[in-house]
């Protein structure tokens, strides 16, 4: 067939992503992407370090930073992002502010981190009490905790599953548990923290079984550097993402969109009807499967 008539590809906007070399989700990033924008992605250097403050450090000094940015200029990205949580908040809101200063400063472009990110979105919600969930170790997690009270959050309860290496292979069903585990004190928000780790397919059913927004670290980052090009992130029915979704099961934890009039509870009829704690399948188990995305 002759295509020669259509004069060349669609234009494409371009999100440049400096991700930690250990990094396996790249999949799961284009999945709240539209089909106008692509994403540009390097790592950082490998380093023999397990999963620790130590790596996280590591991978965020500001040398290794801007060499990444430095490559992902040459094909002209219009903002780039740092992909990584921990990387992002292990020194602070200070720490993340000057990462995010010195990439912009490398690519003469918009740039930030997952961390800081995550509090754009928090806010945008209205949020104050939040719960989280990590794959990290304690000492890590508590890192956690710390940028986020500097941030104005209240850490109201957290689950972790220590791990030091291998995140990507945690299951969808293993974070659920999670979930309702940290959520037992009615925060207004839940938190799963990693780009490592796979959330995109769970969050709208989270936030319907939970009643509350549903934030993953892969989500707030896409998020915020497609905003900051005037861009949409897609997804199906998220709260950050679709207003809608703000006034559904997600708007009944107490966070509704101020801009909405209230909406009947949402999935009138259903298993999610009236009693939350019904909103998992007949079965009696949370629909999802156990293997967890990304490579084996």
């Amino acid at each position: 067939m002759d295509v020669s008539f259509v004069g060349g590809p669609t234009p494409q906007r371009g999100v440049g992503i400096v991700a930690p070399f250990d990094f396996a989700l790249d999949r799961e990033l284009w999945r709240w992407v539209p089909d106008d924008v692509s994403l540009h992605v390097t790592r950082t250097p490998f380093v023999p370090v397990e999963v620790s403050l130590d790596l996280a450090r590591l991978v965020s000094e500001h040398e290794t930073l801007t060499e990444a940015v430095r490559a992902l200029s040459a094909v002209s990205p219009e903002v780039v992002a740092y992909a990584c949580t921990s990387g992002s908040f292990v020194g602070g809101g200070v720490g993340e502010r000057a990462m995010a200063a010195a990439m912009s400063r490398a690519g003469e472009m918009p740039a930030l981190t997952t961390s800081g990110a995550l509090l754009h979105a928090l806010h945008e919600l209205g949020v104050r009490r939040i719960a989280v969930v990590t794959p990290y170790t304690k000492s890590v997690t508590d890192s956690l905790e710390e940028y986020l009270a500097e941030g104005g959050m209240e850490v109201c309860g957290r689950s972790y599953l220590g791990l030091t290496r291998e995140i990507w292979r945690v299951s969808y069903r293993e974070v659920v548990r999670m979930a309702h585990e940290a959520t037992e004190g009615s925060p207004d928000a839940l938190f799963i923290s990693c780009t490592n780790l796979p959330t995109f397919d769970m969050i709208p059913q989270l936030e319907a079984e939970l009643r509350m927004p549903v934030l993953s670290a892969n989500q707030v980052t896409i998020w915020d550097a497609l905003r900051r090009i005037g861009k949409e992130a897609v997804g199906p029915y998220q709260a950050l993402l679709d207003p809608a979704a703000r006034r559904g099961p997600a708007a009944m934890g107490g966070v509704p969109d101020p801009a909405q009039p209230p909406a009947p509870p949402a999935f009138a009829g259903s298993a999610f009807a009236a009693d939350p704690d019904t909103a998992v399948s007949e079965a009696g188990e949370t629909p999802f499967p156990d293997e967890p995305l990304g490579p084996a």
